[in-house]
Parts: structure tokens; sequence; C-alpha cells
């Protein structure tokens, strides 16, 4: 049962991940209208830009389907799923900061919007601790039957 759960779980994050980078020109253009990379850093972004030859909202973009797609992956194969568990935590916290910011939104359709994305992402972030508390189960050999 847990397998099955553990696998139905990382769908979420393993589509949402595929669909980021197969949409890359539609996220790139959310991620640039949504973050604002604060003036302390403009350096090194120009700098990893100048490298990447690409904006850094598309590296952005890039990072983020990357980051849900191989941990949604290993999660749902069980292969480091705790520590992968805890990178989508804070990814779904950051993403929920900057994307889903219901509390600096007037009273209205979109703050209600923003805030059932929100608690949505919060159950998220619940379920990955869960995924992340779980403790290794050690498989058990199989009883050896007698010769019949």
């Amino acid at each position: 049962m847990l397998t099955i759960g553990r696998i139905l779980f990382a769908a979420l994050f393993i589509v949402s991940g595929a669909s980021k980078l197969l949409e890359l020109a539609a996220t790139t253009q959310e991620i640039s209208t949504k973050v604002v990379i604060p003036a302390f850093l403009t350096t090194y972004t120009g700098q990893l830009e100048a490298a990447a030859e690409m904006p850094i909202a598309q590296i952005l973009a890039i990072t983020a389907g990357v980051i849900e797609l191989v941990c949604g992956l290993l999660i749902a194969l069980n292969f480091g799923a705790r520590f992968f568990a805890i990178i989508l935590v804070l990814f779904v916290g950051v993403a929920t900061f900057y994307f889903h910011n219901f509390w600096d939104m007037a009273a209205g359709a979109e703050r209600t919007n923003n805030m059932i994305h929100a608690l949505k992402n919060l159950s998220l972030i619940g379920g990955l601790f869960m995924v992340a508390g779980l403790p290794r189960f050690s498989r058990q050999a199989e009883t050896a039957y007698p010769d019949v």
C-alpha cells in the first residue's frame, strides 16, 4: 500500500516537471513575470546568463522542471525518497511564496484562487514530510518451505 501511495503521490511532480520542460516558453514567461532577482545577485545572474547563453528565467524554468521530474521519479522508485522529498519541500515552499502569494493580494477571486493553491501546496509539503519521515523497511526473507 505504501508503494502504491508513494507512486501515485509522486505522479503529480513527474507530470508537472515534464509539462514545465515540454512547455518551456510558457514556463519561462510565467517565471519572468513572477520572480524578481534581488539587485545584489544581478552580477552573478548576469554571469550565469552569459555562460548558459539564455535568460535567467529560462534557466530557472529548466531547473524547476528538472527538480520536479527527477525528484518525483526517484520518490516513485523509492531511491533516496527521503532526501528527494526534502528537496521538494524546499521547492514547493519557494514556489508557493513566489507564485501563490495571496497575502499580498486584494480580496477577490484571484486572491481566493491563490489561497486555495497555497493550501494545496501546504498539503503537498505535509505529504512530502510524511515520505521523508517514513522509516526504512527491511525486506523480510521468505519463509522456507520444507520439501514436499
